[in-house]
């Protein structure tokens, strides 16, 4: 009988060690090779093959120790490095020259890398394959019924204590930027959760704050430097720690947390460990009453913020959050840090954005470059960007301390340092988006601007096309939102031209926009869209090669539509959202007016048999010479492909060039297209590799068309 036991050590070190699970590794290794000669139904684990895999340098010092302790407890020591290489050097080492099937695999892992062992390894019938690991990697596979999946933890016993953490974020943050520090948002997660795994499995860990609530905390940025109090929440969510929300001030949180850690230390299943961030004195009783049920109590404080009831309660052991995290001080960071982050990194609204655009707004109504941090102030509190005096003199210094701001003669007086980079991209997106408001409004005498048609305006403004800027319509919508926020512009649903019981959102100036000059000698904008008449698809594809592909991709996409449902036109929403993936600004609206300016297509509103209104659509010009192109270029990938799957060859980049000696498609181009038509599949762990889905529409006519040559 075969029986083989792989233990992969590096995954099974790094998954204790990340739940805070201290193993020792003699044990483990003599603990898996008996119970796998147990499972084995052997009499003896002399009779079982087991080995270690593992890079064993990686480990330093301590690999040769470590490799003694498997070669003592009798198994094979195999090193190797690469990891995506792991199946293969397993197999042709230890499988390949084995004359005799497997009887047993056992897989001591929750890692993927080892699964193709399953798959090319030769089984007896009655073969048995089991994963002993952490988590189920099988689940949801083809191997599912296959293999025998049991919780390594289990098998061996291993015991590990349950952690609840409970974070007032709002203490914390308020508390470390009271004692300089800057409040990284990305390593206060990753370090917190870190600390919680090291005393066990973390079950529960919530942050409780006023999240989305302007203003209410101090500046949070991330590793870049950009303050991402918006995507705080979201940020949480995705290291498994629940965002909860309370009312802004101290009483709010407090109860909640009270509340919340009173209740789950009730349950049968509590938690072992408790871990409170925060150094409020209320909590005291709290975690007296905790530490009565036997549960370790630990809190996380601020030096200098940590209220000493609880730093001098002997049943509680307290951990300063600067001790285990490396937190930037306010006078660490430079123009220069900045500088770097932001010429490369998105450049998104934060509560940098209200403090420049308010000086300017208040410093234009009073006529003065130079204003005082008391009426800085009180201009954030009027528009919201802050919700108290405390919290905006502490964005103003914290603006100081980036450069944003210059102290004046110290006396309380502030200027904007133009020069720096958040300040002049600032100004520049804001007077952007203004002037195009303004000039629309005032030019095609509109009363507002439709949301739709500033995103599109805003995309082809050559002004703005610098490193982080104007990359996408998400970029556009949260600056117009930023400018709605600081009253600049305003947002007003009104309702539909077909139909007035649906509202769509419309753009104005604010009606305060009058009391400043926001538009200070800007150049005009640019041209809208170029004049593509007259130019052929192979100029297209020297002078815009992305709107070159939008047009094969919007001609193939409509004539199938119109040829399976016998239409005469495609409705255009619809077209776009399924080319939308494609879309890298402008190519589809670019794209649209080229074919429109060619003849090659019309844009229309169509009677819609499955609504009352009218919808924009378009129709393709079937005799133009574009649309014929195109045509044929689509016929000759699909006969091309046919030819393939008639000669059972795989449908591949090489497959494509064995067939067709000219090798001159541009194949990642035209198996996207296939794929994005439904003419081509992905075949599943096969990459670049693709099925002919060989009953649809198009590859029907195609091949009709072959045979009746």
């Amino acid at each position: 009988m075969a029986a083989y036991l792989i233990v992969d050590v590096d995954d099974l070190l790094h998954r204790f060690s990340s739940r805070g699970i201290n193993v020792d590794l003699q044990e483990l290794a003599v603990g898996l090779r008996g119970g796998a000669a147990l499972a084995a139904g052997l009499f003896s684990a002399d009779s079982l093959k087991a080995v270690a895999v593992s890079n064993w340098g990686i480990h330093g010092s301590a690999a040769a120790n470590y490799q003694r302790m498997f070669r003592a407890a009798g198994y094979d020591v195999f090193d190797m490095p690469r990891r995506d290489q792991l199946a293969d050097a397993l197999i042709v080492h230890y499988f390949s020259f084995d004359p005799d099937p497997v009887d047993e695999l056992i897989l001591a892992t929750s890692s993927s890398d080892l699964i193709p062992l399953v798959r090319r390894i030769k089984t007896t019938r009655n073969a048995r394959v089991r994963i002993w690991g952490s988590e189920n990697i099988v689940q949801g596979t083809d191997f599912a019924n296959e293999v025998i999946f049991q919780p390594l933890e289990t098998l061996l016993g291993i015991q590990t204590k349950n952690v609840a953490v409970y974070i007032d974020f709002e203490n914390i943050a308020i508390s470390l930027n009271e004692q300089g520090f800057v409040v990284n948002l990305d390593h206060l997660i990753d370090r917190f959760v870190s600390q919680a795994k090291a005393y066990g499995q973390v079950v529960r860990m919530s942050a409780y704050a006023p999240w989305g609530q302007r203003g209410s905390l101090p500046p949070l940025v991330d590793n870049s430097g950009r303050e991402v109090a918006d995507d705080a929440p979201s940020r949480l969510l995705m290291a498994n720690i629940d965002p909860v929300f309370n009312l802004p001030g101290k009483n709010s949180a407090d109860m909640r947390i009270a509340r919340d850690v009173i209740t789950d230390a009730t349950h049968s299943d509590s938690a072992d460990v408790v871990i409170l961030a925060s150094g409020d004195r209320d909590f005291n009783q709290v975690l007296n009453a905790l530490r009565a049920r036997n549960i370790t109590v630990i809190v996380w404080g601020v030096r200098g913020s940590t209220s000493r009831m609880l730093a001098n309660n002997p049943g509680v052991q307290v951990e300063y959050i600067e001790d285990f995290t490396d937190l930037q001080t306010h006078q660490s960071l430079s123009i220069a840090s900045v500088s770097e982050s932001t010429d490369t990194a998105a450049f998104t609204p934060s509560q940098w954005s209200s403090v420049i655009i308010q000086f300017d707004r208040l410093g234009t109504r009073l006529s003065s470059e130079i204003l005082s941090v008391r009426q800085l102030v009180e201009q954030l509190q009027e528009v919201g960007a802050v919700i108290s005096r405390a919290r905006g003199e502490d964005l103003v210094s914290q603006a100081m301390s980036l450069g944003l701001l210059k102290a004046m003669a110290g006396n309380g007086m502030v200027a904007l340092a133009s020069s720096h980079p958040i300040v002049e991209k600032t100004r520049l997106i804001r007077d952007r988006v203004t002037v195009r408001v303004a000039n629309t409004l005032q030019v095609r005498g509109w009363e507002y601007v439709n949301y739709g048609f500033l995103l599109k305006g805003l995309a082809m403004d050559r002004d703005l096309d610098r490193p982080g800027l104007n990359y996408s319509d998400q970029w556009r919508s949260e600056w117009i939102d930023c400018l709605v926020r600081e009253q600049v512009l305003e947002r007003q649903l009104i309702p539909h031209r077909h139909n007035p019981d649906d509202l769509v959102p419309v753009i104005k100036l604010h009606d305060d926009v009058d009391q400043f000059d926001v538009m200070p000698n800007l150049p005009p904008l640019t041209e809208e869209m170029p004049d593509w008449t007259g130019i052929s698809m192979m100029e297209l594809n020297e002078l815009h090669p992305e709107t070159a592909d939008m047009v094969r991709r919007i001609i193939v996409s409509v004539e199938q539509f119109t040829s399976f449902r016998n239409f005469t036109w495609c409705p255009l929403g619809s077209l776009h959202r399924r080319l939308r993936l494609f879309d890298s600004g402008m190519s589809f609206q670019r794209a649209v007016e080229y074919l429109k300016e060619n003849g090659a297509a019309a844009i229309s509103e169509y009677s819609n048999p499955q609504s009352e209104f009218l919808t924009k659509g378009i129709s393709l010009t079937m005799n133009s010479e574009i649309v014929q192109d195109v045509i044929q270029e689509r016929d000759s990938f699909v006969r091309l492909l046919l030819t393939l799957y008639e000669r059972n060859i795989p449908i591949s980049d090489s497959g494509v060039r064995s067939a067709d000696s000219r090798s001159d498609w541009n194949l990642p181009f035209w198996f996207s297209l296939m794929e994005t038509e439904n003419v081509l599949n992905g075949v599943p762990g096969r990459a670049g590799q693709y099925s002919l889905f060989r009953t649809h529409h198009t590859v029907n006519l195609v091949a009709e068309a072959m045979k009746a040559r």
